[in-house]
């Protein structure tokens, strides 16, 4: 017994090592069955929109790579696990999809806030993570393991604030920012400093937190500074509410905003005092580029006839450009998948060719929309990174660079 005792405490604390190294990143290359992804998103709660959009996105991907044979000759599988829009929440999902669900990678979130949550469990664990949506420079800096699909808040903020100076005109904007939101104070800074740096002015800066449903006395002190726009970097569910009190406290101009505007609900929240008003995004569906067209029909035959908004387009990329990864990594493991991401150059993803830079940043255009009638999105200009050439077939205004 002595002697059998060590040899079975031995293979015991293999086994524990093993099943470990499958929770942190370090699956066994040889192992057989699906491939498990996680994907963490907010399937329900207020911004319900952003997470089942990226599902669909996500899901559509993958089901396009597992019809062309999969990964290594397995096929791949998507476990979704609801945050309810809390990032708690995305925590505690990220930590139970690696620890219990064994994933090779993790998709999401969609909120800077939620995935600066996630990205230190998969850190911590080896497990690559990218979020599809996420623009807050601070969510890839928590480890080199975390990355990104979507350009960051400095050059969306320069986006927005070079369109308000140079194509409205305008030369003094008010702001109005979620101070509980990481993304809506990151964007607003960034706008703050493009905005000023081109000649404009800040005339106030007001502030609210997420729940919120009260912005008259905001609303109020920015009338009375005079604006020419009102800058709001919020989620589409503080939008429509402020654009509505912001019409009835008499403020007549445009409002400017980010990607979170992205939803069908802002115009069912907004109505039409939104109208009118623009906001920055990673693609339009009315862009001409064949790529992005080609991307728009399979979105509408596979969730019958909806159109795919930025957040579908954005996860679709995600999911592809971790896939594509995969297929380059020597072997399924956490390393060598993140080795293969940080490789990336020139993945063809709908909302702009992908190449990383050192932080685990893509380098890609932006897109401004304008808010029309019945909520639709009319597309007005693209404007692309400093040095990087626009794509073949793709439309909007090329020569706004920054």
């Amino acid at each position: 017994m002595r002697r059998i005792l060590p040899s079975l405490l031995a293979l015991a604390a293999l086994a524990a090592c093993k099943k470990q190294d499958q929770g942190s990143g370090m699956m066994s290359p040889d192992a057989t069955g699906p491939i498990v992804i996680g994907e963490v998103g907010s399937m329900t709660g207020t911004e319900a929109t952003f997470g089942l959009s990226s599902a669909n996105g996500i899901q559509l991907a993958i089901d396009e790579f597992n019809a062309k044979g999969g990964v290594k000759g397995r096929q791949l599988q998507v476990k979704v696990l609801d945050d309810q829009g809390r990032p708690e929440e995305a925590a505690t999902a990220a930590t139970r999809l690696i620890a219990s669900e064994h994933v090779v990678a993790l998709l999401g979130e969609v909120a800077s806030t939620r995935s600066m949550f996630m990205a230190p469990k998969a850190q911590q664990a080896k497990v690559p993570m990218v979020t599809p949506s996420s623009t807050n420079p601070a969510v890839t800096e928590k480890g080199d393991y975390i990355f990104r699909a979507c350009f960051i808040d400095p050059f969306q903020g320069y986006v927005g604030a070079t369109f308000a100076h140079d194509n409205l005109k305008v030369k003094k904007v008010a702001i109005l920012k979620d101070v509980r939101n990481d993304y809506s104070v990151g964007l607003a800074k960034n706008f703050i400093e493009a905005f000023t740096k081109a000649g404009g002015q800040i005339v106030a800066q007001e502030s609210y937190s997420n729940g919120d449903v009260d912005f008259k006395a905001q609303l109020t002190n920015i009338k009375a500074a005079a604006p020419q726009a009102l800058y709001v970097p919020g989620y589409y569910t503080d939008v429509g509410l402020i654009a509505r009190q912001a019409r009835e406290a008499g403020i007549t101009v445009p409002l400017l905003g980010g990607d979170g505007w992205d939803s069908e609900k802002l115009y069912e929240i907004g109505g039409d005092a939104i109208v009118g008003s623009y906001f920055s995004n990673h693609y339009s569906p009315d862009d001409p580029s064949p790529r992005i067209q080609e991307f728009v029909g399979k979105y509408k035959k596979a969730y019958g006839g909806q159109l795919p908004d930025s957040l579908a387009a954005q996860a679709y990329d995600a999911a592809g450009m971790l896939v594509d990864a995969m297929k380059r990594a020597k072997d399924l493991t956490g390393p060598s998948i993140r080795d293969a991401l940080a490789a990336t150059k020139d993945y063809a993803g709908v909302t702009g060719n992908i190449t990383l830079d050192q932080n685990r940043n893509p380098l890609k255009p932006a897109v401004v929309l304008k808010v029309a009638k019945g909520g639709k999105y009319d597309f007005v200009t693209k404007v692309y990174p400093e040095g990087m050439q626009p794509e073949s077939g793709s439309g909007g205004d090329a020569a706004a660079k920054k």
